[in-house]
């Protein structure tokens, strides 16, 4: 499985971004995709979950009412639509997908080490 996002930039604060996290290889669209972000001096943090199989979502708490997480079974791609963005979002963003599946994903899903697979990362910079 091989996953490449896309889809940051930079942009003041109060503004927004669509990530995209784009994958190719057999059984991905069954693997849940986790975004999750690292800025600098910090460990890397969940930020948003999607797992196709019942199109169920997650989101850690500093980003819910703010970002959604969407799932395009068809093309294999996992979004994150980031709306009202503030500086403290400033992070490199990375999409990342795991084998686990429903309550064992739920329990795991906030821990990088869970992951099998990852995208290169996006950088998300947020001005003020």
């Amino acid at each position: 499985v091989q996953l490449q996002a896309s889809g940051g930039g930079q942009v003041q604060a109060g503004g927004s971004l669509r990530l995209s996290c784009a994958a190719s290889g057999r059984t991905f669209s069954t693997y849940p995709v986790g975004w999750l972000r690292q800025a600098p001096g910090k460990e890397r943090e969940f930020v948003a979950g999607y797992a196709y199989i019942g199109m169920r979502t997650y989101y850690a708490d500093s980003v819910q009412g703010r970002f959604t997480v969407s799932g395009d079974n068809a093309q294999n791609t996992v979004y994150l639509q980031m709306d009202n963005l503030k500086t403290e979002d400033t992070a490199v963003y990375y999409c990342a997908a795991t084998k686990l599946y429903g309550s064992n994903y739920n329990r795991a899903r906030e821990d990088p080490s869970q992951y099998d697979y990852w995208g290169q990362g996006t950088q998300v910079t947020v001005s003020s």
